[in-house]
């Protein structure tokens, strides 16, 4: 039976290279059911020519998930979407945001907001393959057109294309003089322009992205637009996903006021490791997985060996399941870890 995506775009994890790969995306899938995901930004030729199985292999439990394609080739576009879709992904994102010169070279990426008659032809090449939703992740503009007409004519003209669904990074892009990790920062913030864009375009679906790093701020843009798409806060703190179901997605919680605490955090941990030793077996470094689970306890006692356990004894460790239940140690005595304490005694009798 077909995901309605509608459902979970009120919240989404941004694509980030090198961080949000199939290892990432299965523990945050143990955190949270219902927040969107997306892969690493993959080319359309990668995926067209490379390893699929390496490129678009994932774990089915995954879904919803979304494939983001980086391209500029309306029939090669079209062709990668129509891959991604036979490998079971439920909508096609296209990047018009990455801001680095190895992108830019490729022609694909922020460059392209200066194209937007090439965007739009684009998706509907993309569109008329697929029978998924296809959907593009911008900027507001890139160097000195970054006005709000110059963001609204280029969505207005990929639109025409019949695409609904914008995720706008609510920052410009300095092609020429900052780096991808300065144009993260270095742009103000301009999260009025994004939230005039869906006042002036009800009838799309506008998601936000930029600088929100907690669900009390996710909480704060939903009143003003459809969804908010959450970046590094959601890489280098995942426990905060663990809320988010509750807290974002209560009709489809149910509204159960779940309250997540250390012991779901160790069930994480441990279902993750056993996840790894399956892939460990297969040839997988575990340090190449484990990396996703450092951050997963944080200004909690204990959080700190944790953390420094698993980076150091990742690569020694004889298999996945020793390394968490030797780092899980560090957080399970009786006098650090918080589910012993008085308060979250009375809570749970209560």
């Amino acid at each position: 039976m077909p995901i309605e995506l509608d459902n979970h775009r009120k919240l989404a994890i941004a694509p980030m290279m090198e961080l949000t790969d199939r290892h990432y995306r299965y523990l945050a899938r143990r955190l949270t059911r219902h927040t969107l995901l997306y892969t690493e930004m993959l080319t359309s030729a990668a995926i067209i020519h490379g390893d699929r199985e390496y490129l678009l292999g994932k774990h089915s439990s995954e879904d919803p998930i979304v494939l983001q394609l980086g391209g500029s080739d309306p029939d090669q576009m079209a062709a990668a979407a129509r891959i991604g879709e036979d490998w079971g992904y439920q909508e096609i994102n296209m990047n018009v945001g990455c801001p680095s010169d190895r992108v830019k070279a490729g022609r694909f990426g922020a460059c392209l907001m200066a194209e937007p008659d090439l965007v739009r032809d684009t998706i509907s090449a993309m569109r008329d393959a697929v029978t998924i939703p296809v959907s593009v992740k911008c900027r507001l503009g890139i160097d000195r057109d970054d006005s709000y007409e110059a963001l609204e004519s280029f969505v207005r003209q990929v639109a025409s294309s019949g695409c609904q669904h914008f995720i706008v990074h609510a920052r410009k892009a300095w092609l020429d003089g900052l780096s991808p990790k300065e144009n993260r920062s270095v742009p103000p913030l301009r999260y009025d322009f994004v939230y005039r864009l869906k006042r002036e375009f009800p009838d799309l679906h506008i998601s936000i992205n930029g600088g929100i790093e907690s669900l009390d701020a996710t909480l704060e843009h939903l009143a003003k637009v459809d969804g908010v798409m959450i970046g590094r806060a959601a890489y280098y703190h995942p426990a905060m996903l663990a809320e988010a179901d509750a807290r974002v997605f209560p009709t489809l919680t149910g509204g159960i006021n779940h309250e997540p605490g250390m012991d779901a955090l160790f069930e994480v941990a441990r279902d993750y490791a056993r996840y790894m030793h399956g892939w460990h077996e297969k040839g997988v470094r575990l340090s190449a997985m484990s990396r996703h689970l450092v951050a997963l306890f944080q200004q909690v006692p204990g959080a700190r060996l944790w953390r420094r356990h698993i980076s150091e004894q990742a690569s020694r460790a004889p298999d996945a399941m020793t390394l968490i239940d030797e780092a899980l140690k560090f957080l399970n005595t009786d006098e650090q870890n918080p589910l012993n304490t008085a308060e979250h005694s009375e809570r749970r009798s209560a």
